[in-house]
């Protein structure tokens, strides 16, 4: 034959992989978005448990990328204050909740390895605040779910106009020590994007405070971006690609989540401060 093959199979282009993993992250996109979507819309303990599930895998992530000896004892004590954290969330018993996540960042810290304790706590605190933050917002029995859903959205769309205007525009790098891929002018992309994606759901809704609202989604896009880079840094600081490979295209729940969990505890603590525990969401979107 002409055209032989190297013998460790077919040879790939180096444009073929980038396409590969596009695709598989679209996959992936179209599965994970209309399922957190849906529950979303369902709201109540079916919302809870899927929020609850995600904190306690991410969790497990983290706690297998900080690595060290006892980490197993690390992860069941995370695991049960994250599981109790949330029954107590569900039942909108948030101080209760949080004083469970104190406890299990007090007991990790404890069977935690000497030169990994802090990892340990700061573990609960993450996979908390990725499990509560979403939960206070879409307790709001008034504006929670269109509260959630442009939350979901300025990060959706942070991610996707950041990405693709990254790859075409290109320039200057964002954070080149810990993400080589990113660019400034993803980063100005992905804002314009949450501020579009933020004003659509607002317009649809019947919400009309579009400079707030806009300024809102900025602030939300730049912290985002900020969790990323942040995962991005203690990946690197352990020598870590991925978190996992749970999801194709996308590598684990915290590379997946790494941004929303950001976003999502801001916009919680916005609303909260504007609206109390009974109306974050109202708080987050009523100006």
């Amino acid at each position: 034959m002409s055209d032989q093959q190297p013998a460790g199979g077919p040879a790939t282009s180096p444009a073929a992989a980038p396409r590969s993993d596009l695709a598989l992250r679209v996959a992936s996109s179209l599965v994970l978005a209309p399922l957190a979507l849906a529950t979303a819309y369902v709201g109540g303990w079916i919302f809870v448990a899927f929020w609850g599930v995600a904190a306690i895998g991410v969790f497990a992530e983290w706690t297998q990328i900080s690595g060290g000896h006892h980490r197993w004892r690390v992860t069941a004590a995370g695991a049960a204050a994250l599981a109790i954290a949330a029954i107590l969330a569900g039942q909108q018993r948030y101080g209760s909740a949080l004083i469970a996540l104190g406890v299990g960042m007090i007991v990790c810290v404890a069977v935690a390895a000497a030169d990994r304790r802090i990892w340990g706590g700061l573990g609960v605190a993450y996979a908390g605040a990725l499990m509560l933050a979403p939960v206070m917002l879409r307790a709001d029995p008034a504006y929670g779910l269109t509260a959630i859903v442009a939350v979901f959205a300025v990060v959706w769309a942070t991610d996707i106009l950041g990405y693709f205007v990254g790859r075409v525009v290109g320039g200057p790098k964002l954070a080149a020590a810990v993400s080589p891929k990113k660019t400034w002018s993803g980063a100005l992309g992905g804002a314009a994007g949450a501020v579009l994606a933020m004003l659509a759901i607002a317009a649809y809704a019947g919400i009309h405070n579009p400079t707030i609202l806009g300024l809102i989604a900025v602030i939300l896009s730049v912290v985002s971006q900020a969790g990323d880079l942040c995962e991005s840094a203690i990946k690197r600081r352990f020598g870590v690609k991925d978190a996992s490979h749970i999801i194709p295209g996308h590598g684990g729940l915290m590379d997946r989540l790494d941004g929303f969990v950001a976003a999502a505890s801001v916009a919680a603590l916005i609303g909260l401060a504007r609206g109390g525990v009974d109306a974050a969401g109202r708080g987050l979107l009523m100006w």
